[in-house]
């Protein structure tokens, strides 16, 4: 476990960073809620003249925009965002980084296997994943609170809340299985971005065109927050997908670090 307090003690200020930046993001979008609210009538007009293929993009409902979850799930295209960008950034850097450092050779040495390091790695991982979301989560329904003017359901803002952490599960996933096929990552950004740019402009253009097929190849798409509101549950094929993918990325890693050739630092 010492790989894994090494790591949480690595990431300990990326991570208080995007905690903060989250939280941030969600206070000051949350806090013009109640101007949309002044006058829906107006504020409906308006978001009316914008094209059916840009709302659609945005998953921004005319139905639900109004209220406190529509208002959210719109604000959290744009969390989501951010969010994979940290968990790819983990995923690619987290083994990487010692091939990089020229460390791995050394960490290898010691009496641990190398199955050892990656899932004590994956936890360190996890674990950042998890005190971000348990943060996000506790800030964004502390202002919902505080804006919304009449009460709401818990457990759908719960749900609309942890579309984040399945979706960075999902790219935490995929990063992982870059960091242990790629066979030298100079820079986790140059690879991380542009991968999750690449998905997101994918599940946008599938809404723009209107092609739900699209929804199946982008974790940014396996949860439409409208559905989530409206049935206070998530679309079960997605579910499986993603599972399935993650693990399939997840023993893949495995299987390819155990058969990599980790070059010495010498």
């Amino acid at each position: 476990m010492n790989v894994y307090w090494r790591e949480l003690k690595a990431y300990r200020k990326s991570t208080i960073i995007w905690i903060l930046s989250l939280s941030a993001i969600v206070v000051l979008f949350m806090s013009i809620y109640p101007s949309f609210t002044k006058d829906v009538a107006a504020s409906r007009r308006a978001l009316a003249n914008l094209p059916a293929a840009i709302r659609s993009a945005l998953d921004l409902s005319l139905a639900n925009f109004f209220t406190i979850f529509g208002f959210y799930g719109y604000l959290l295209n744009f969390v989501t965002l951010a969010g994979a960008i940290q968990a790819m950034n983990l995923g690619t850097g987290i083994i990487s980084k010692e091939d990089a450092g020229k460390t791995a050779d050394f960490l290898l040495s010691k009496p641990v296997s190398r199955a050892s390091v990656v899932t004590s790695k994956l936890l360190a991982a996890l674990s950042v994943l998890l005190a971000t979301n348990l943060a996000f989560i506790a800030v964004s329904l502390g202002i919902a609170e505080v804006v919304s003017k009449s009460p709401f359901s818990t457990k759908t803002f719960i749900l609309l809340s942890l579309t984040l952490l399945f979706i960075q599960l999902a790219f935490l996933a995929l990063g992982t299985l870059f960091s242990v096929s790629l066979r030298r990552i100079k820079s986790v950004i140059s690879v991380s971005l542009p991968t999750v740019f690449i998905f997101y402009i994918v599940g946008t253009l599938g809404a723009i065109i209107g092609n739900d097929k699209l929804r199946y190849v982008t974790p940014f798409k396996f949860f439409d927050t409208n559905y989530i509101i409206s049935h206070q549950r998530y679309e079960l094929p997605y579910l499986i997908i993603e599972a399935v993918f993650i693990v399939i990325a997840i023993c893949a890693s495995y299987v390819i670090y155990k058969r990599k050739d980790i070059r010495s630092a010498t």
